[in-house]
């Protein structure tokens, strides 16, 4: 079962405890030289691979593991991705006196029930052996493939009700022996993937990870074998113990939230993620129970590997941003993932799309809750568009082209404590780059027609979400379009007293007399010249809307982020003039007579 794989693979492990001493100093100069290695490799397999969702996107992390299987290092990369590697590689671990795991190997694993994210995300990683043979790091790389020879191209089903229609499961599989590639199972990858750039991106993640191991085992042999090992054992605990420093300086007390995902893939409403945060002392326990356990929910799924490590990525984003990522992190915390639960899945289920939602709701639920005692650090680390409009076609070679709909927009870049929303990107998506019009047009048969903010599609706020964008896209080839339409009814939520984002929005074949709008989850034919239209939802408000400076509200006017009418509406800002004639300026009295009766109303 996998149930018992998962409490195995996240049960917490000793220290490799070899007596050699080390200092802080030296500790963190090692943990710099993991960090360095992790950004090299990341940068190698960005700068070598085919496919524009690796090279272009930068959809890819790096981490380093102990031979024990923690988190001894990682890369700065996708926050929401950077703790997904370590349950994939103990599974490996598993196997590896079984297996004679020795200098020059490369392993890769996917499956979900066996620690990884959802099957696009390929975990590629290499073990390194000090002089004595003796197993002293792993280096991993996780990054997302474009295919996974699925029933559908890319991966994404909308109406899967199997994790085995989503693609090639690979619980744990050799690529190289003792540095000799493995070419029949590169050809069976191969064989099983649809994107023509397959083969150079699986070939740039072992070389990229080959990379690393070299350049680890350089590092072993400057400081030697065991000062590393000392080094992991000390950084791990001092993460630990800064974690904990961090949870007592709050309130002791239970802070809970709930927060809903429209409807799954085939209109199940009102998908629910439940989270309660108990802090007492050092002791922080974060309980997802009593979120959804429908059986008949399709393609809402995540992975338990994707829960824990989105449940990480809020939770490092609201403590001391100084205290280093590693296993630290997780020793510091009890989590508690109901089993059976779309964040815990019966084995089997769909995972692909889970990975969209529920897995963004796991940060959003804990922000919220977190949001009460630490106002000055709550920041949601989500994206909460469902799917993007995926297209797929097959150019005049036979060769299928994939535009995945990763473009530069504006969404979901809420505003925090004394900071407006701001940017195009919210801040969970770190490093990953968007699409731009001139990349996308370059690889694909689609014009960008516009990328234009949306005005009043920011949440108010005493600090205010920024717009989102409608993105206008029109194919030139006919194609097969996908998307899964949710946040319409439930946006990204506003933070102590700031408005919700707004909603999402999607039209296919825009302008002509078949146009529809995407209200659920769709696959169509799509032929040369349809256009698609995607309003997507801004940031969410902070604070209450009435407390914003009324001046602020005025220059909000004047860049067209919020319109006249809402300035009334939602700050209760009264404006003299006209924008037309940008003469435009605040009425003190009346704005101070209309606040001052909405909050005699009640309002916030």
């Amino acid at each position: 079962m996998s149930y018992e794989r998962n409490r195995r693979l996240v049960a917490r492990r000793d220290p490799i405890g070899v007596d050699v001493p080390i200092d802080p100093v030296s500790a963190g100069i090692i943990r710099g030289a993991f960090e360095t290695i992790c950004y090299e490799v990341a940068t190698h397999l960005g700068r070598s691979a085919s496919s524009a969702i690796i090279n272009q996107s930068n959809e890819r992390n790096a981490s380093i593991l102990d031979a024990h299987g923690r988190l001894a290092g990682l890369s700065v990369g996708i926050p929401q991705l950077l703790f997904i590697s370590p349950l994939s590689v103990r599974y490996g671990l598993e196997h590896r006196e079984r297996d004679d795991w020795g200098p020059g190997d490369v392993f890769v694993g996917n499956d979900p029930e066996a620690g990884g994210g959802h099957l696009p995300d390929y975990n590629v990683y290499a073990p390194v052996f000090d002089a004595d043979g003796e197993l002293l790091l792993i280096q991993a790389l996780q990054a997302h493939q474009g295919d996974t020879g699925g029933k559908d191209a890319g991966g994404f089903s909308v109406d899967a009700t199997e994790l085995q229609a989503e693609g090639l499961i690979l619980p744990y599989l050799q690529l190289v022996r003792r540095g000799q590639r493995r070419e029949d199972v590169l050809e069976m990858l191969v064989r099983n993937n649809r994107m023509p750039s397959f083969a150079g991106d699986i070939a740039a993640m072992i070389s990229a990870v080959e990379l690393g191991a070299r350049l680890l085992g350089e590092l072993a042999e400057r400081h030697g074998a065991d000062t590393l090992r000392a080094a992991v054992d000390w950084n791990i605990a001092e993460t630990e113990r800064r974690f904990r420093a961090e949870v007592a300086g709050w309130p002791d007390g239970e802070y809970a939230s709930d927060v809903y995902i429209d409807h799954d893939t085939v209109g199940n409403p009102d998908v629910h993620v439940h989270v309660s945060c108990r802090v007492e002392g050092d002791r922080l326990r974060v309980d997802l129970s009593g979120s959804d356990e429908r059986p008949e929910l399709v393609c809402v799924w995540n992975t338990f590997g994707n829960t824990r490590s989105y449940a990480m990525a809020q939770l490092a984003s609201m403590i001391d941003p100084s205290i280093p990522k590693n296993e630290g992190l997780f020793d510091a915390v009890e989590l508690v993932v109901p089993e059976g639960s779309i964040l815990q899945p019966p084995p089997g289920k769909p995972a692909a799309l889970g990975a969209f939602h529920p897995a963004v709701e796991v940060g959003e639920a804990i922000c919220i809750a977190l949001s009460e005692v630490l106002p000055e650090r709550s920041s949601p680390q989500v994206y909460k568009l469902g799917m993007p409009n995926s297209v797929v076609g097959v150019d005049e070679r036979g060769q299928m082209w994939m535009d995945q709909g990763v473009d530069v927009r504006a969404s979901d870049a809420s505003a925090t404590q004394g900071v407006d929303g701001w940017g195009s990107m919210c801040s969970g998506l770190g490093n990953l780059i968007l699409a731009t019009a001139e990349e996308a047009e370059s690889r694909f048969p689609v014009l960008n027609l516009s990328r234009e903010l949306t005005t009043d599609t920011g949440g108010a706020g005493r600090w205010r979400g920024q717009p989102g964008t409608l993105n206008v896209k029109q194919v030139d080839e006919p194609c097969t379009a996908m998307a899964w339409m949710v946040s319409r009814r439930h946006p990204l939520r506003g933070l102590l007293g700031g408005d919700d984002a707004s909603p999402y929005a999607n039209h296919f074949r825009v302008g002509t007399e078949d146009e529809f709008e995407v209200e659920g989850s769709v696959q169509a034919e799509l032929p040369a010249g349809s256009v698609t239209a995607y309003q997507y939802g801004g940031g969410a408000g902070f604070g209450p809307a009435l407390e914003r400076d009324p001046a602020a509200v005025l220059s909000d006017v004047l860049d067209e982020y919020v319109s006249v009418e809402a300035a009334l509406l939602r700050y209760g800002v009264v404006l003299r003039g006209s924008l037309e004639a940008l003469d435009l300026e605040v009425d003190e009295a009346a704005t101070a007579a209309v606040r001052g009766e909405r909050r005699a109303g009640g309002e916030g």
